[in-house]
């Protein structure tokens, strides 16, 4: 026996691919708009809603029979908040220059619609265990979009990757650049995130037709 059971992998795998919280719910555009320039801050985003997400749930998880109903999305937004900061503080003591990068849409993991569902449909109703795995899961399937359209639109509109030359210098005119390669300006502009993250859902929607809706 594994050690995640059939229903415990599916928290997982399911918001990878057939659940993504960006491609098939539609959650948490924004910051795929937003800081998706450049490889880099794709990926500590990514990363910080990882930890806020699987240490959020199992927290909220932890409190879910002392919370009033009356006050739980004060007391959930109390407990993204906490984490927030602490996401943010370590940005600012270990990653200055890439922390005034982010600047504000760190703090907007707070209003992270994909944060705030999870707790209210699945944490709020379900041990730990289960919850962090939901977390981790929602929280890699929403990374893992970001990460593909910082790729993209990183090495398509600045021929860089991590800020690293990748296709050649377009100064001196070596690598693809020698045979009339030119970097695509229009990818680092907001517009393109939204046609990329379009190119995706419609990739993966031709490859599974069950996720075709009905009209």
């Amino acid at each position: 026996m594994g050690l995640l059971s059939k229903k415990d992998s599916k928290l997982i795998m399911d918001p990878l691919a057939d659940n993504n919280p960006i491609t098939i719910q539609v959650l948490g555009i924004c910051s795929a708009l937003a800081i998706t320039a450049q490889l880099k801050p794709s990926i500590v985003m990514a990363v910080s809603v990882l930890f806020v997400m699987g240490v959020g749930n199992v927290v909220i998880s932890l409190m879910r029979n002392i919370i009033p109903s009356k006050i739980r999305i004060i007391v959930q937004l109390i407990v993204v908040a906490t984490l927030v900061i602490i996401v943010d503080q370590v940005l600012k003591a270990f990653a200055y220059s890439l922390s005034k990068e982010l600047s504000v849409f760190i703090g907007l993991i707070i209003t992270n619609c994909i944060i705030m569902g999870r707790f209210e449909a699945f944490a709020l109703g379900n041990k730990p265990w289960r919850s962090f795995l939901d977390g981790i899961g929602n929280a890699a399937g929403y990374g893992v979009i970001l990460i593909i359209v910082g790729f993209f639109r990183e090495l398509l509109g600045s021929g860089t990757l991590f800020g690293f030359p990748v296709l050649g210098n377009p100064v001196t005119k070596t690598g693809l650049y020698a045979i009339g390669y030119e970097n695509n300006g229009f990818m680092v502009l907001p517009p393109m995130a939204l046609i990329v993250v379009g190119i995706i859902i419609w990739v993966q929607r031709s490859k599974n037709k069950e996720l075709i809706e009905e009209n």
